[in-house]
């Protein structure tokens, strides 16, 4: 490709509103485009890169035998009825209504169409092991899109989907999965990406893989002593053992202005950990209100909250709502109450330490001495409590470590109460029908992309890892003599009869704009024929990725070429 003909514009410097270094780096290396917030167009440049990464999954998916399909973006919301999808889907699944009035939605997940053609198209046993995947759009209305494509609201997907007899059979699918999601992250060039599952104990069926980054959107949580990681929302930690106090009397005393934690504390004089901190949620499928309550020196795991609520997600607790229970924001607490539409959910160090420091409902009011069972109840008692920096590691105890980090894939086995409730059963041996072992597995595309971006860049651009990159090779003619341009036309067109990805530079430019523009894109080798090095010998040669340059001889140069790409992807 001739960038005299090639679409789409470097930038010299980034948008104000961008956050991070891949959003940056690949708005003005003219990879991508924003046509609405959390909504990008991919140019040529950025669309190579895609379809490479896209190369890769779909060689890594067939090694473990997996068969290509295409699923749709849009699907009929009656599919989503039985499993529970359209409640699980919340705020963030766009649904509307086609000419016809039926209600139709546009997929954030495919596992319900999936599970569609397992019921279709699978009856017996002996059509079993059978795994599919598709790389397609989705679409998900987030409330808060940030940093470029590592949460957009539009964004390509790989999913694969496994169909099993039974456990084992799932079991065996997943582990092919966690090896053939290794060998795509190894082979794009993506390092520091780690395994674990959402609470750190390492079952069979549920992990992710999060890539350690500064830029991420999720949080991982890392014990550096004994290797345990997990997701923040669902990470375990060793809780401290209460210590055994008498049940003081429970006293109501003054606070006033004391509406937080830290001032509430600071008012009496304690520590926040004799404090119990509520929060409030809605269920709003259940149109239930939800009162959590941790220790004051912890937060509340919404993942964990909706775990121990069996809730398909949770919303912001309206004003009203906390009013109507005889609450008082800021001054909460479930004593006294006794509102048909409350769920009080404790932490259960709440549960068992003693004399505590709570909300009396009233404003500008506090009970000392708050004690449970016997000043009040709860609807559940679980661990609601979310791991934070420094908290014991719950397998040797050690100072765990908080990391920002991005989910880059996901493996989700279903087992068969999803295939239950969707209807998929097969035929089994004995005559039976038995509902099929279903796993759910996916990397986002784009998402890697931009985490390839953070990894690989410098201070001047992008240096992308040969796998990835849009062409191999960044071919420079620098000035205009018709000596010069000749080498340079002959050396094109000799590179890609040798099978190399060539963007050439043949623009009416200064060398400096093509330099830089050379190392904001990121190919991984640049070439450039001009005065001093055919002067020199031949053409002048610079990995990407270091300082120093060479010149190898012009009838040498295409040969060279050939074999520093296959170096550079044998990497």
């Amino acid at each position: 490709m001739r960038m005299s003909r090639l679409f789409g514009e470097t930038l010299r410097q980034s948008p104000t509103d961008v956050e991070t270094a891949s959003h940056g780096l690949l708005l003005r290396a003219g990879y991508i485009r924003q046509t609405a917030t959390g909504i990008f167009s991919y140019l040529p440049l950025g669309l190579r890169a895609l379809r490479k990464i896209e190369s890769i999954l779909r060689r890594e998916m067939q090694a473990i035998g997996a068969q290509e399909i295409e699923l749709p973006v849009i699907h009929p919301a009656k599919l989503y009825e039985a499993s529970g999808g359209l409640e699980r889907g919340g705020e963030e699944m766009t649904r509307f209504r086609d000419r016809a009035g039926r209600s139709m939605v546009i997929g954030m997940t495919h596992e319900e169409v999936a599970a569609g053609l397992a019921i279709s198209e699978i009856a017996s046993y002996r059509q079993l092991p059978a795994l599919l995947f598709h790389i397609q759009v989705h679409f998900r209305d987030e409330a808060r899109p940030r940093a470029g494509l590592i949460r957009a609201r539009e964004f390509t997907a790989m999913d694969s989907f496994s169909f099993d007899r039974d456990r084992s059979g799932l079991a065996t699918q997943h582990g092919k999965h966690i090896e053939a999601f290794s060998r795509t992250f190894r082979r794009a060039g993506l390092d520091d990406v780690i395994l674990t599952s959402p609470d750190g104990s390492r079952e069979e069926r549920e992990h992710e893989f999060l890539y350690l980054s500064e830029t991420g959107d999720g949080i991982a949580v890392l014990c550096e002593s004994c290797g345990y990681v997990a997701s923040q929302p669902l990470a375990r930690f060793t809780r401290p053992v209460p210590s055994t106090e008498d049940l003081l009397p429970l006293e109501k005393v003054a606070t006033p202005g004391a509406d937080t934690i830290e001032s509430l504390a600071g008012f009496l004089g304690v520590g926040s950990d004799r404090t119990a901190k509520v929060v409030f949620f809605s269920i709003p499928d259940r149109d239930t209100l939800v009162m959590a309550l941790v220790r004051g020196d912890m937060e509340v795991s919404e993942a964990k909250l909706r775990r121990a609520t069996g809730a398909a997600w949770l919303g912001p607790a309206e004003a009203a709502s906390i009013s109507a229970t005889g609450a008082a924001a800021g001054y909460a607490s479930p004593i006294g109450l006794d509102a048909e539409q409350l769920l009080v959910v404790v932490d259960e160090l709440v549960a068992t330490t003693s004399n505590l420091i709570s909300g009396a409902n009233e404003e500008g009011f506090h009970y000392r001495n708050v004690n449970f069972g016997r000043d009040f109840t709860a609807d559940v008692i679980g661990d609601i409590a979310q791991a934070s920096e420094g908290a014991p590691c719950p397998d040797c105890t050690a100072p765990l470590t908080v990391a920002r980090a991005v989910e880059v894939g996901s493996l989700h086995g279903f087992g068969t109460g999803f295939t239950e409730a969707m209807g998929a059963t097969y035929q089994d041996e004995d005559g039976s029908v038995r509902p099929i072992a279903m796993g759910s597995y996916g990397i986002g595309v784009g998402r890697l992309l931009a985490c390839l971006a953070e990894q690989h860049h410098d201070e001047h651009g992008l240096r992308l890892p040969a796998a990835v990159a849009p062409y191999q090779v960044y071919l420079i003619a620098l000035g205009g003599d018709a000596t010069i341009g000749g080498h340079a036309d002959d050396l094109y067109r000799d590179l890609q009869e040798a099978g190399l990805e060539v963007l050439y530079d043949d623009r009416d430019a200064s060398g400096g704009v093509k330099f830089n523009d050379a190392d904001l894109i990121g190919m991984p080798l640049r070439l450039t024929v001009g005065k001093r090095s055919l002067e020199g010998g031949g053409v002048e040669f610079k990995r990407r990725d270091e300082e120093g340059k060479r010149i190898v001889a012009v009838n040498d140069a295409v040969a060279t070429a050939v074999e520093m790409i296959a170096d550079l992807e044998a990497r």
